[in-house]
């Protein structure tokens, strides 16, 4: 008798990942980077065998994406994972059909190991829990007579897969979110999809010392002279009203009890008016940013943000649209949508590595997708004594980094530059 077949496992996405699937596509990827650098060229099958083994037991990350007659879903994915060298640009959309239908690619070039991953499976948190396993079991397998004693199987992660945002949201919550549009960055784009990329590598106990004599956080340091940078390159010159609105993620694993793999993560964003708040200078920007993150970082602030945006996905009108209504009525209000940040700014913090794996690497980089309204996004993580600040870009202009760079240098801290080569040096 024939064994009956076994059906495919599969799963709902979280609240933030249903909208990944409808509005995205090759000019809006949603696709964010993780990279390793390491002190070695890397030996591709070793990588493939470690990519391999991790993801065997990283199962939740073991899926495909497929269409319901209502919203995506994810489905168990049997294929193997490829790996390849590197040769497009970083966090372009991920072609299911060229990547066994994965949501993620790795990929390597000289010493650096990356990791894309399509933000509808996981957000940066987690997927850097991901990456972090492969990068310990590459290095392992590379230098097995070091490694003898501690060698092992990559370790078992069970993680829930739970809507936290289902689990965790007030549904008597009003929304805060801003009704004012915001400032647009404004210059010549790159031509054929190319991205910009610009990595700062910053002292971090330098930058920890000027943070500490500010009474500022580094994010909020850095949000400061990001906004800075911006109005005195773009914003001054196209004599704008609208406010400068940075978006800064936010992990809501810190406000909420939650072990999920999926996405969940909210944002606050930063609304700086420059002339009506007489913005002019540094200082008044840095102090502006700090009262600022301390009043939108409250808890029923947080929760108001995340629970208007979860009121959307479980509205019974938005439940009942056919997926394919879905999909022509979101990616016309998502134009409108963009048009209510100026840029966003991701810092997952450190990346703590063990024992003697920190000798193999040198320091760790995540970088964002730009997209047609957003054309600047920035990104930052630590690892040992380096802050990497990334700018990507699809503008034609290096003004916002080189402002960036030149401030930082001027207030006496080491930043050293690496860039992929599309725009010009800014160091």
């Amino acid at each position: 008798m024939k064994q009956k077949k076994k059906e495919p496992e599969w799963r709902r996405l979280d609240n933030s990942a249903k909208i990944f699937p409808i509005s995205t596509g090759k000019k809006y990827s949603t696709v964010f980077r993780l990279s390793a650098v390491l002190t070695e060229n890397i030996d591709k099958d070793i990588l493939k065998e470690a990519a391999s083994e991790v993801l065997n037991n990283f199962k939740s990350f073991k899926v495909k994406m497929k269409a319901g007659f209502f919203w995506y879903y994810l489905e168990e994915n049997e294929k193997s994972i490829i790996v390849e060298e590197e040769k497009d640009y970083p966090c372009k959309y991920i072609d299911p059909k060229t990547n066994n239908n994965y949501l993620f690619k790795i990929t390597y070039f000289k010493n650096k190991i990356n990791i894309d991953i399509y933000h509808a499976l996981t957000d940066g948190n987690t997927g850097r829990d991901l990456f972090k396993e492969i990068v310990y079991r590459y290095i392992e397998l590379k230098h097995k007579e070091v490694f003898k004693e501690e060698l092992r199987k990559p370790k078992k992660v069970d993680y829930d897969t739970e809507d936290s945002y289902i689990k965790n949201y007030d549904k008597k919550s009003k929304s805060n979110a801003s009704s004012k549009k915001a400032y647009i960055l404004r210059g010549e784009k790159i031509n054929l999809g190319a991205i910009g990329v610009f990595h700062e590598i910053i002292d971090l106990k330098q930058l920890k010392d000027i943070c500490q004599q500010n009474c500022a956080t580094i994010t909020q340091y850095l949000t400061a002279v990001l906004i800075y940078s911006i109005y005195k390159e773009n914003y001054q010159k196209n004599k704008r009203k609208k406010p400068i609105k940075v978006c800064i993620p936010v992990d809501l694993r810190k406000y909420f009890p939650s072990k999920t793999i999926s996405n969940f993560f909210s944002y606050i964003t930063v609304e700086a008016y420059m002339e009506k708040d007489n913005l002019n200078n540094f200082e008044s920007i840095l102090e502006f940013v700090k009262n600022d993150f301390e009043k939108r970082l409250k808890q029923n602030e947080i929760v108001s943000t995340m629970s208007g945006n979860v009121k959307i996905g479980t509205n019974l009108a938005t439940r009942v649209i056919p997926l394919f209504l879905k999909k022509i009525l979101v990616r016309l209000s998502y134009m409108e949508i963009r048009k209510y940040t100026t840029t966003t700014f991701s810092n997952i913090g450190r990346i703590g590595i063990i024992g003697k794996y920190r000798d193999y690497i040198k320091y760790f980089i995540i970088l964002i997708a730009p997209e047609p309204v957003e054309k600047i996004k920035c990104s930052a993580c630590t690892f040992e004594n380096n802050l990497v600040f990334t700018f990507t870009s699809n503008l034609n202009d290096i003004k916002i980094p080189k402002r960036f760079f030149e401030f930082l240098k001027e207030k006496g801290i080491n930043v050293e530059i690496e860039s992929n080569g599309v725009l010009d040096d800014i160091s």
